[in-house]
């Protein structure tokens, strides 16, 4: 657990503390890891926590520790809970009915098990043990607090997801699940004053991720280091991706029927990461003729521009067309519309400003956005039937994919890129 003498991350950012005061929030799997980060950066916000967790050692000692940090006690209260089991949340919400005003404001489902192992040799019992944690859990939590929160026009409900990986399958399945889960209440509490997304944490070495990696690593053919080494730019510490999710609920109107990760939340928080934490490379890039630097801000510009009017015109279809296009541009392009919108407006800032390493070191993952287009023109062609609005409809989505290959292609130092991409005019 994190030393109190050290001032905790969610403080460094542009959050106030005491922001949430007055609120109580709800942590499932609270007593270590990324759950027990979460619910001190809560408490810091001014929530007051419940930890929801099934493991009676580690429960005390995290209300213990967080009452300690951030006394005087009462801050935290540990409340023994199987999430999978329907007596045990509901002992949980009558528990909480008579204490604390009787209200609960925040949930946030992350309690998880990972089992590990192919899916074709993973017992079924692991998959049934998966969903009543993964699944069940949510599920559940979602019925015994989502009411009150709907009758009161205000409140907060947070699922965990995963991205999807090998020899992972009952885990990355109902985390999956987790997050459809999330977004198909956000469209039933759309305007309703509650707000409910999903939230990723990255890859951090938490006890349950330590005592799965020996298996998990020799699947891959890799050394538990090697793993991590592969896996570097995506790792963060428990406190960080705890803060994440803090910071998120903190935001929570923002983010309402998203997917996103700790990672954005932070940044969106104007929380700064270590060095270590960023997952950039340390190695400089000389900055480029000026001719290139104009070239990549007027394709960034390009790009953005593109984005904004897609997405404007998304909020114009009906509900389920948009509910529809959204997640889809979610899973191919690897992030919300907003998210992308907010790295290429401070990408071109940068740009803008003479800041090459700064846009590098943004790491925007261009050649995803690149394969939602490339997605684009597959449905243009199995869409369109006549061949001329065929031919057109591709041709423009494609030239919109080939302006963020030009982009990336600059970053990449490739020579001349501008001659070798096709011309989809």
């Amino acid at each position: 657990m994190t030393s109190c003498t050290s001032p905790p991350l969610i403080g460094t950012g542009n959050l106030k503390q005491g922001c949430l005061s007055g609120q109580v929030a709800v942590v499932t799997g609270a007593g270590r890891g990324i759950g027990f980060e979460a619910a001190r950066a809560l408490v810091w916000l001014g929530a007051r926590v419940a930890i929801a967790e099934i493991n009676p050692l580690t429960g005390k000692s995290a209300a213990d520790s967080i009452n300690s940090e951030f006394g005087p006690p009462g801050k935290a209260c540990f409340i023994r809970t199987d999430v999978g089991n329907a007596r045990d949340v509901r002992r949980l919400a009558k528990k909480l009915a008579g204490t604390w005003g009787g209200r609960v404001d925040i949930v946030l489902n992350n309690a998880t098990l990972a089992l590990v192992g192919p899916i074709h040799d993973t017992p079924i019992r692991d998959w049934d043990l998966s969903y009543r944690v993964n699944m069940r859990g949510p599920v559940l939590l979602a019925q015994a607090f989502l009411p009150g929160m709907l009758a009161r026009h205000s409140g907060t409900f947070v699922c965990v997801s995963s991205s999807p990986g090998p020899f992972m399958g009952p885990y990355e399945t109902m985390k999956s699940a987790q997050a459809e889960l999330a977004n198909i209440a956000a469209g039933e509490t759309e305007n309703s004053g509650v707000h409910i997304f999903a939230i990723g944490p990255g890859i951090v070495r938490t006890p349950a991720l330590a005592a799965a990696m020996p298996k998990l690593a020799k699947l891959y053919g890799k050394t538990v280091d090697e793993f991590f080494a592969m896996s570097a730019a995506h790792e963060l510490s428990p406190e960080a991706a705890g803060a994440g999710f803090a910071a998120a609920i903190a935001l929570a109107p923002r983010f309402h029927g998203q997917v996103l990760g700790s990672k954005q939340a932070l940044h969106i928080a104007g929380i700064d990461l270590p060095e270590s934490e960023k997952g950039q490379s340390t190695v400089t890039s000389p900055p480029p003729a000026l001719e290139v630097m104009e070239q990549a801000a007027g394709l960034c510009h390009e790009v953005r521009a593109t984005l904004e009017e897609q997405s404007q015109g998304w909020q114009e279809r009906s509900m389920f067309e948009r509910q529809w296009v959204v997640r889809d541009f979610r899973k191919e392009a690897g992030m919300p519309a907003e998210q992308w919108l907010e790295a290429l407006a401070r990408m071109q800032d940068l740009l803008s400003g003479g800041d090459w390493q700064g846009a590098i070191n943004l790491r925007v993952p261009l050649q995803q956005l690149a394969h939602y287009y490339q997605h684009l023109a597959k449905l243009a062609e199995g869409y369109e039937k006549d061949p001329e609005t065929r031919r057109k409809s591709m041709g423009i989505v494609l030239n919109w994919r080939k302006s963020v290959l030009l982009l990336e292609a600059l970053f990449n130092g490739t020579a001349n890129p501008w001659n070798n991409l096709p011309d989809h005019s």
